[in-house]
């Protein structure tokens, strides 16, 4: 086989866009000013770039149940904005803790941004006919047998029984209410601290165990993470980079050629985000990896390319142009395949994943300008003139080089001597990971978008357990025009309303306007003119929880765990079936479930099917775009197997492990099979090349293996670490995602590198045994 026979000179596959390089190559003080100048640029950027710490970003739609949460979150600001304090222990109810309690309840006040308190000391008495009923807890706590009283009566209090304390009275939850714009102005940071800080102090020696949950506390723990991940998705993901680069070409100056470029790429791409108005969220995040092996896997292919001809004897502005006029097509096209990947979700529902999609094709298309022009220019500036001494060198140094070509030999013998097995067993892998695959149902967890090793996620777990969960479900009343809160069909409305929400299955801890109503029953003072006294008296921040009389609106609040979405979409939409009765009976009155976790059980799975129909759609796009770009029909066809097998197989290992798509499992699937094409166009522009008239088919598909197959390696496993280091986040959607993002591309690897050239040699064999005379063979 003659390997260092010159490839043939073919169409440019890409429009002349490769030829930006030779620009940089002919003008190269010009390109670099222009460089640095876009670099500057996007330095400025990258200081207006903020974090997004929005837990229902991700379902931000243009649909009347986003819109009802938005107004809710409007109306009632609170409902979504609790600070919960779970504090738990064996001696909860004892003299010393309830004392230290009651401490901190007094403490909180001070903090910024505190709105209100709900807890366990905001209890009454039952109330009495003309009189207001006094605190649960007395302002001096008894002794003995008393106090042992006053315990069995806070248990048995219809307040806090099951609400603000546990069944076992382990655990006891404080709700504590705080100032928006207070926050904003103090920083969530900082009143989160307050808060921690000041429970801490308090309960130190009662042996009680704190924790703190809630949205801003989740909001914070989202934001921390992004910001560490930041710095360590950089560090990792350059110098995993850098070290393969060194490792292969042994030369500090190819290393840089090579590692430069999805650095300067990256900087340019976060300051584009920055200027572009973008916020870092726990999806935007992975651009960092992302844009590094975006870049890695064409500057890698150029640098190969290039320093290959310098170990054949060429100059280096020579071999910088065979770099860019030989591998620059099909990066082109390799970019052109990304981005489709990513615009593919532009057409989700959730505004985050639109984002997301933006900012991929954009990357894509700015790390491909990055490495066009930098590898040659680099290559100008490092590589000496004469590089005689310096392709010896690199002669003397090609130990690792040879061992990768060696490999790639062996599995390119394998694959030519069994094509017919090869491709049998990997269309029966194909089916049966494809059938398994189909059956993979949606998942969806709000803890999947918050850091699982810090301590919301554990308050919440013990809330679901002890006290029905932690997560607000809202059912939002609004009464028609000129009623008011105190018109007895408006409070039946309410009543029925809050009786259907307590009764449903699943949902605990309901309040409303109804459970002040139900309590001054016990007296028969239950009017509304009672009512009306008590609201007055009540704080303001306890009754805008439920009430808007402005827009004539109340909500009922229950609490629900946080279960997956195929058990928390029963619970609402029986909920809301039950809801119908009300409806009907009361034609003038809207009615609607809402709140984060009502819009995530209704809209995740919607929005995950729509995400798993367009990976369907964009393969068999991609398939389609690579033929016509390849002006093969060869081509269309043989990619349909090594495209199909990594994201199969991805989808038969999460049925496995039980995780089912979720949103970051499919948007791994749909960003790991547009970079996995990578390899496959490069392999596939190196077969057009090494295509000889008249030769076996056999030969030029184990050269081409040969030929490209190192280059195949070291950009895959840049690709899987850059993208799998994500496994190293907090988040456990981010953690998901790289592990996927890893196994998909290492069995795209796999596919490219076994089932794509044994595919490419039985289409050559068959397509001969049609045409048998040799006038009229025709190239597939």
């Amino acid at each position: 086989m003659q390997q260092k026979a010159e490839p043939k000179r073919v169409r440019s596959l890409s429009f002349g866009i490769e030829r930006l390089g030779l620009i940089a190559l002919r003008y190269p003080l010009i390109a670099a000013a222009i460089i640095v100048a876009i670099t500057i640029a996007a330095c400025f950027g990258y200081t207006r770039l903020k974090v997004d710490d929005s837990l229902s970003e991700l379902f931000r739609t243009d649909t009347s149940e986003f819109r009802d949460y938005e107004i809710i979150s409007e109306r009632f600001p609170s409902s979504e904005y609790d600070v919960l304090i779970v504090v738990s222990g064996n001696q909860l109810l004892e003299r010393k803790s309830i004392d230290a309690l009651r401490e901190l309840i007094i403490e909180l006040q001070f903090v910024d941004g505190m709105a209100g308190e709900v807890s366990l000391f905001s209890a009454r008495e039952a109330p009495e006919p003309g009189t207001i009923p006094g605190p649960v807890f007395p302002a001096e706590l008894p002794k003995g047998d008393a106090y042992k009283a006053l315990i069995d009566k806070v248990r048995n209090n219809e307040i806090i029984k099951g609400k603000l304390l546990s069944d076992d009275g382990t655990l006891t939850l404080i709700l504590l209410a705080l100032d928006r714009k207070v926050v904003e102005e103090k920083g969530l940071g900082s009143v989160v601290e307050q808060i921690h800080d000041t429970a801490e102090h308090e309960l130190a020696d009662t042996g009680l165990r704190m924790q703190l949950s809630g949205a801003p506390v989740m909001q914070l723990e989202i934001r921390n993470a992004v910001e560490r991940d930041r710095f360590k998705y950089n560090v990792l993901g350059f110098l995993f980079g850098a070290i393969i680069a060194y490792a292969f070409f042994r030369r500090l100056s190819l290393m840089v050629i090579a590692a430069l470029p999805p650095v300067i790429a990256i900087v340019w791409s976060i300051g584009l985000f920055g200027w572009l108005g973008f916020k870092l969220n726990l999806f935007l995040n992975v651009m960092i990896p992302l844009i590094m092996v975006l870049g890695f896997s064409d500057s890698m292919q150029l640098t190969v390319a290039m320093r290959n001809r310098l170990v054949e004897g060429d100059r280096r502005i020579k071999s910088a142009r065979y770099a860019v006029l030989v591998v620059g097509p099909a990066c082109v096209i390799a970019t052109a395949t990304a981005a489709a990947s990513f615009i593919a979700l532009l057409f989700s529902d959730s505004a985050l994943i639109r984002d997301f999609g933006l900012a991929g094709a954009l990357s894509a298309a700015i790390a491909f300008v990055a490495g066009i022009t930098l590898v040659p220019l680099l290559t100008r500036a490092l590589i000496p003139r004469n590089a005689k001494a310096y392709t010896a060198n690199l002669k003397s140094h090609d130990r690792a080089m040879n061992a990768l070509k060696s490999f790639c030999g062996r599995i390119a013998q394998f694959g030519v001597r069994y094509p017919q097995g090869v491709v049998t067993v990997g269309l029966l892998l194909v089916i049966a990971f494809g059938a398994i695959y189909v059956t993979l149902p949606p998942r969806y967890r709000l803890a999947d978008q918050v850091p699982d090793r810090e301590q919301a996620v554990a308050a919440s777990a013990q809330l679901d357990e002890k006290l029905t969960g932690a997560n607000p479900l809202h059912v939002m009343i609004d009464w028609p025009q000129g009623k008011s809160l105190y018109d007895p069909d408006v409070l039946k409305v309410i009543g029925d309303v809050h009786s259907l929400v307590e009764t449903q299955s699943g949902v605990g801890n309901v309040w409303s306007v109804e459970t002040l109503r139900r309590w001054l029953a016990k007296t028969q003072e239950d009017t509304p003119e009672k009512l009306k006294e008590y609201v007055s008296i009540l704080p303001d921040y306890l009754t805008k929880r439920f009430i808007d009389e402005a827009d004539n609106s109340v909500v009922v609040t229950g609490r629900i765990p946080d279960v997956d979405v195929s058990d928390l979409l029963p619970i609402v939409e029986k909920l809301d079936g039950k809801l119908n009765g009300v409806r009907d009976a009361n034609p003038g009155y809207r009615i609607v479930v809402t709140g984060l976790s009502a819009i995530a059980a209704r809209n995740s799975a919607t929005m995950i099917g729509k995400l798993n129909a367009g990976l369907t759609t964009e393969i068999v796009f991609i398939c389609i775009f690579l033929g016509l770009a390849f002006r093969s029909v060869m081509v269309a066809v043989v990619t349909v197997l090594p495209t199909l097998f990594p994201v199969f197989t991805a989808g038969a290992v999460l049925a496995a492990s039980g995780e089912g798509l979720q949103f970051a499992s499919i948007v791994a699937l749909i960003v790991a099979f547009g970079l996995s094409l990578n390899a496959a166009v490069h392999y596939l522009n190196r077969l057009r090349l090494e295509d000889r008239p008249g030769e076996d088919p056999a030969i030029g598909v184990e050269r081409a293996t040969v030929l490209i197959g190192p280059a195949l390696v070291l950009t895959s496993l840049i690709l899987a670490f850059g993208l799998g280091v994500t496994v190293l986040s907090d988040l456990p959607s981010l953690r998901l995602f790289g592990k996927l993002s890893a196994m998909t591309l290492i069995a795209a690897l796999i596919g490219d590198l076994v089932l794509l050239p044994a595919s490419v040699l039985l289409w050559r064999r068959f397509m001969r045994r049609l045409r048998p005379a040799p006038a009229n063979r025709a190239r597939a």
